[in-house]
């Protein structure tokens, strides 16, 4: 059987002794990075925060001075230590959590793989495969399949239209109804 190694190579090319923290434009967190590489939506990402998207693309902007109440929110969203949110200029990001966010990002692939096969040969591969993925990391257990189209819901959740149905008078006739 044939295997693969792959390694990846850092290099520091900047003296992190003379940098100064605070400095304007200066990136003080990688939520976006960490985010994107665990494949997660800014719509999941709002959903989890109990926010709008506007508000988590704002939040996520390196350079933005988030308050401490709201990194520990986009830590236990992201579920990865505080440390690998904020920035040091001299570290990328640990190799655990690069780790998780590839097992995260197969594990979707293998849960969607899943979903779209027919019974037979592959569906049973792909069971197993998410099978041998839990086996090496019981946490991706409750990791979603990739979205084919929208955003998915539980039965629990409601869209926007059970918040204000359309036969609100609102939507129609403002100055006619007042």
């Amino acid at each position: 059987m044939a295997s693969a190694e792959l390694s990846v190579v850092y290099s520091d090319d900047h003296d992190c002794s003379t940098r100064s923290v605070g400095q304007p434009g200066q990136a003080l967190h990688r939520i976006q990075e960490v985010r994107r590489l665990q494949g997660m939506s800014l719509r999941t990402a709002a959903r989890q925060l109990g926010t709008d998207i506007r508000s988590i693309r704002a939040q996520e902007q390196a350079t933005t001075d988030l308050r401490l109440s709201d990194v520990y929110n986009w830590q236990r969203a992201l579920d990865v230590p505080v440390a690998e949110l904020l920035v040091d200029e001299c570290e990328s990001l640990s190799r655990p959590v690069r780790e998780r966010a590839a097992m995260l990002k197969i594990m979707k692939s293998a849960r969607s793989l899943v979903e779209a096969s027919h019974p037979g040969p592959a569906k049973r591969m792909a069971e197993n495969l998410v099978e041998q993925l839990l086996d090496l990391m019981p946490e991706l257990k409750e990791v979603s399949p990739w979205h084919s189209v929208g955003q998915r819901r539980s039965l629990d959740e409601m869209g926007r239209i059970a918040e204000q149905p359309l036969g609100d008078p609102s939507y129609f006739c403002r100055e006619a109804c007042e």
